[in-house]
């Protein structure tokens, strides 16, 4: 089994934020795929399904934590250890400020860059889990960062849809370890639009 976790903050307040691109994805998983109903576990809002592959099904239990951002560690690692699930079939889909919006990495390990659910599920699980970091863009000032993050995107920026729509499309290629076939096909179902945040952040 493979866990596909997406990072959010719970609640109908910050259901539009940069922040919460991460529960974005696995909404739009959820209702693409092949997935049951969505239920409350491992103190997340969970769904059982499968992805086909080319090796074929991959059985995939999507996860919204619903502990708030700084603690998604914890509900992390209760699936984690119920399903016996090492990091390397965990796949956590997060914002990322150190990429411009709409573009689109994914990397095995690595530091949290200051973002406090990844901190948290490295507290928990350590680094060797795979990241899907889906660009937001930085808003130019360190001071600036928090405001930014937990804001909404504007309804012109319609790319969050079509990242992650690209993001579920080409997922097989992900759960296969395709890293760089991943990135390709999401950038190409998905290119990254002429957007700057330092433009729109006062």
């Amino acid at each position: 089994m493979f866990l596909v976790v997406g990072l959010g903050n719970p609640g109908t307040q910050y259901a539009k934020n940069r922040h919460n691109i991460g529960f974005m994805f696995i909404d739009r998983l959820i209702d693409r795929a092949n997935f049951g109903p969505v239920r409350k576990k491992f103190q997340s809002e969970v769904a059982e399904g499968t992805v086909d592959t080319p090796k074929g099904p991959a059985k995939i239990l999507a996860m919204k934590p619903q502990t708030f951002m700084n603690l998604s560690g914890n509900a992390v690692l209760e699936a984690a250890t119920f399903y016996k699930i090492k990091p390397d079939h965990i796949l956590v889909f997060h914002d990322e400020l150190d990429l411009a919006p709409g573009r689109f990495r994914l990397k095995m390990g690595g530091g949290h860059a200051g973002h406090n659910g990844l901190r948290s599920i490295m507290g928990h699980l350590g680094p060797n889990f795979v990241r899907g970091r889906m660009g937001i863009g930085h808003p130019g000032q360190k001071e600036l960062v928090h405001s930014w993050v937990l804001s909404d995107f504007y309804k012109a920026e319609d790319w969050v849809e079509r990242l992650c729509d690209a993001c579920v499309t080409a997922l097989p290629l992900a759960i296969l370890g395709e890293s760089e076939k991943y990135m390709t096909e999401v950038m190409r179902l998905s290119p990254a639009p002429k957007f700057d945040p330092k433009k729109v952040v006062q």
